[in-house]
């Protein structure tokens, strides 16, 4: 690390004009989100070609998969943290050190989680109170993820280690050799092509891990080449217990944030079910949506973290800010825009997926109720939490996170779809007259959270106690 390339592009990160800086680093970062909803979206439509349980049992099972993958992937927020503050401080020995110490971290810890998480799978959908209809195909494809995963964790790796020194384009073509990789083999394994058996659900699975297999060995094959910003040798893997300590340290907080997130998923998906899988299959396809048209923003968003870490790093406090500040405006009116598109085609679009006259009934309610939130949430509460974590506060990220969802998101979602009335201060207020214990209290609910878990994130932002590097301590 240090070559040419990734001085060059330290000094663009540092000094050059914030906006073209941030598209050149947006930009394969954006293409990368799009080509990764393209699969969800086909996965999608493939298997709503099955039936309406086919198709909810990967939504189903991913905040289970997500709550465990969450615990690596704080890691590895960690990992980026260092390896991009040591980058913009020009500690470029350190930042091979810290690169190397979390590819061995995220690939045991991935192995534990994959054994695990295969073995605790019935025991999590029961708890989730997922429909016998959707149950037998959400335990298949969630025990085939599950051996998948230590390639899926090393991939991220890659990705991370990659974008903290300023290289976006490098896991942009390797995300799209995968994505191909698994829409080929997506329709083939599912339907049973080309003289291959039909394995339905468990073929959607199949594909997925075939196509992280081959990402996760050509990722390996780079960062030992000395191709890419990183270059990894068998040296800088062995356990390094003063490494791990850091990330682990730096780490943690963003560990719990993040799976308590996700867990908080597992417990959502268990209130959105009560009123039935037709409520659950206009969220998970609404959520698809959502997350096609604001991929740019998501992009925007893994830029932008790149330039806070290294600025961070620099101790360029201001142009980090200005950065941020430049980010949300643009992501909100990215998130806008998205949810009108959505509103004026809604229907339409509902039809391409799943033809069911109720599941697009339902998304008006989805529409009407949270959907209108999503601004708030993507161009404001996610962009902080990325720049808390980019410099390296993970408590502040955590605290963020948990406050979203644990603090607003599911008892507003719970109390507004199923308790008739609250008392506050000795005013009763008749939750059941406004919403009729449907569906419409529950997304309700998780929409109110995202406006005041966006205004508290703004208001934190602002005091700017993030404005603070951490490899000092180091």
């Amino acid at each position: 690390m240090g070559g040419k390339k990734v001085q060059k592009m330290r000094e663009e990160i540092l000094q050059g004009p914030i906006e073209k800086t941030l598209f050149a680093l947006s930009f394969p970062l954006i293409i990368n989100n799009l080509v990764q909803v393209l699969y969800n979206l086909t996965d999608t439509f493939w298997l709503g070609r099955l039936g309406r349980a086919e198709l909810s049992a990967p939504g189903t099972a991913w905040p289970m998969i997500g709550t465990l993958m969450a615990l690596g992937m704080g890691f590895a927020t960690a990992g980026f943290a260092l390896v991009g503050q040591y980058v913009g401080a020009g500690r470029y020995d350190k930042a091979n050190n810290a690169a190397g110490s979390l590819y061995s971290l995220v690939l045991i810890f991935a192995t534990i989680v994959g054994v695990f998480g295969y073995f605790v799978t019935p025991y999590a959908l029961h708890f989730m109170k997922v429909s016998e209809s959707v149950y037998p195909y959400a335990l298949a494809y969630t025990r085939i993820i599950f051996l998948g995963i230590p390639f899926a964790f090393t991939s991220f790796a890659f990705s991370f280690l990659l974008r903290a020194v300023g290289d976006t384009k490098t896991p942009m073509k390797l995300n799209l050799l995968t994505v191909a990789i698994n829409v080929i083999l997506d329709p083939i394994l599912i339907f049973g092509w080309l003289g291959l058996p039909e394995m339905g659900i468990k073929g959607a699975a199949l594909a997925t891990i075939t196509a992280n297999s081959v990402g996760s060995l050509i990722g390996v094959y780079l960062l030992f080449s000395g191709r890419v910003g990183v270059h990894l040798t068998l040296e800088s893997l062995k356990p390094n217990l003063e490494f791990y300590g850091k990330i682990f340290r730096i780490g943690l907080p963003s560990s719990v944030g993040q799976s308590a997130n996700n867990f908080g998923f597992v417990v959502l998906t268990r209130i959105i079910f009560g009123f039935g899988d037709v409520a659950y299959a206009a969220y998970i396809i609404t959520t698809r949506l959502v997350n096609v048209l604001t991929s740019i923003a998501r992009g925007i968003g893994m830029g932008m973290g790149t330039m806070v870490a290294q600025n961070v790093g620099a101790e360029q406090y201001e142009r980090a800010k200005k950065i941020a500040e430049r980010t949300m405006m643009v992501n909100f009116a990215i998130a806008s825009l998205s949810v009108l598109l959505i509103g004026i085609f809604r229907e339409d679009i509902f039809r391409i997926f799943l033809n069911d006259p109720a599941v697009i009934a339902e998304s008006e309610i989805v529409l009407k109720y949270f959907l209108i939130s999503v601004p708030f949430f993507n161009g404001i509460f996610v962009v902080v939490t990325n720049v808390f974590r980019s410099a390296g506060h993970t408590k502040k990220s955590m605290t963020l996170s948990i406050l979203r969802l644990w603090g607003l998101r599911v008892p507003l979602s719970y109390a507004f779809g199923y308790i008739p009335a609250i008392t506050i201060l000795g005013l009763t207020i008749p939750l059941a007259e406004f919403f009729d214990f449907t569906s419409k209290g529950v997304f309700f609910g998780m929409g109110l959270s995202n406006f005041i878990a966006a205004g508290v994130a703004l208001i934190w932002f602002v005091r700017g106690t993030w404005m603070k590097r951490i490899i000092e301590r180091w």
